[in-house]
């Protein structure tokens, strides 16, 4: 159990240093991933930054994730769930555009200067956990569309399955917990309070 998003990027941000994990970038994604993060970038001696995603939902079932977009426009999809619940390509062409739309206004909210440049720099992305692992694929393939030297995923908890899916998309993961039985991200904080709007700004102004 990790005390609290804080505890857990101290915990995280001695793995990275452990596994000789190099950095140029810390980017977050918000609103959970910056108290995490933050000490993250503090260790590595780093800038931090965001990376939002929106995730896809199914027709009929906005919890089930479908896929997830950056605001680029960048997606991944889950073809295997699009293929099984029939979706159609009109559906996923609105839905995606829907969901880049919102992952831009989260960045204009959380963001107060102009973004880190991504190009040729070696970057750690950081989120408070991963389920299925969406929205971390989606901001990994948009850091990889804008050149990054290297993209290296840090969460302090995940499934086996969803941290095998991102290790075939970037150079490592380092997880502090890779659970079998695993349910929600929640069940391994002992305070899993949500982030505010102002919160997350001060972590990343800080």
């Amino acid at each position: 159990m990790l005390d609290d998003r804080t505890d857990a990027g101290a915990a995280l941000a001695a793995a990275l240093r452990d596994a000789g994990v190099e950095a140029d970038l810390v980017v977050a994604i918000p609103r959970g991933g910056l108290p995490v993060a933050r000490p993250v970038a503090d260790a590595l001696g780093v800038p931090l930054d965001i990376v939002a995603a929106k995730k896809l939902g199914a027709p009929g079932d906005a919890e089930y994730a479908i896929g997830a977009a950056a605001p680029d426009g960048s997606a991944w999809l889950n073809e295997d769930a699009i293929a099984r619940l029939g979706v159609s390509d009109a559906y996923v062409a609105e839905a995606r555009e829907r969901a880049a739309e919102t992952a831009r206004r989260k960045e204009e909210t959380y963001r107060t200067g102009d973004p880190e440049p991504v190009a040729g720099r070696r970057v750690v992305v950081v989120d408070d956990g991963v389920a299925t692992g969406a929205t971390m694929l989606a901001s990994v393939r948009r850091l990889n569309e804008a050149g990054a030297a290297s993209v290296v995923v840090a969460v302090p908890v995940g499934p086996p399955d969803t941290l095998d899916r991102l290790r075939q998309e970037v150079d490592d993961v380092v997880a502090l917990e890779e659970p079998a039985a695993f349910r929600a991200v929640g069940q391994f904080y002992r305070d899993f309070e949500q982030v505010t709007d102002d919160e997350a700004r001060a972590y990343l102004r800080r």
